[in-house]
């Protein structure tokens, strides 16, 4: 499976536009190489490089996605995929921008093709979620972009 963007690269520098600086819209993606049987998708995007004064784990959920339908194959700027929306570290429910307090850093656009449609809420937290998809991922891609605020 292959997740990307036409407007960054893995390893590039997000484009502004994507970020609380710019027009705070969610990027282009895109997947291919679809595991057979996959009958629902989930995207994490993530920020690893949190200071451990603001956040202790270091980590700052953006966006949780899950129930994408399997025929989805991308996700338009600026318009969320249909499925169900979990709650961010913003303490909201879609996608929060990159908005980095120092320094760069980096942006995990992580997506899960799965055995099936999980039963969580709206609003169900990271740790929920990777729970609920113990034991149904049938293959994962991840896209890494950067940014640092000027």
């Amino acid at each position: 499976m292959k997740l990307t963007s036409f407007s960054f690269a893995d390893g590039a520098n997000l484009p502004q536009k994507y970020t609380c600086d710019g027009q705070s819209v969610n990027p282009p993606l895109s997947f291919v190489d679809i595991p057979a049987h996959t009958t629902s998708f989930a995207l994490v995007v993530e920020d690893t490089d949190v200071p451990r004064h603001i956040r202790e784990d270091g980590m700052w959920y953006h966006w949780l996605v899950w129930n994408i339908p399997p025929e989805t194959t991308k996700i338009e700027e600026g318009i969320p995929p249909a499925g169900v929306f979990g709650i961010n570290s913003g303490r909201t429910l879609g996608y929060t921008p990159p908005c980095p307090p120092n320094g760069t850093h980096r942006y995990y656009f992580k997506l899960f093709a799965l055995s099936q449609m999980l039963d969580l809420p709206e609003g169900a937290t990271k740790q929920e979620l990777l729970s609920a998809m113990e034991g149904k991922i049938l293959g994962q891609a991840e896209l890494m972009g950067t940014y640092c605020r000027q």
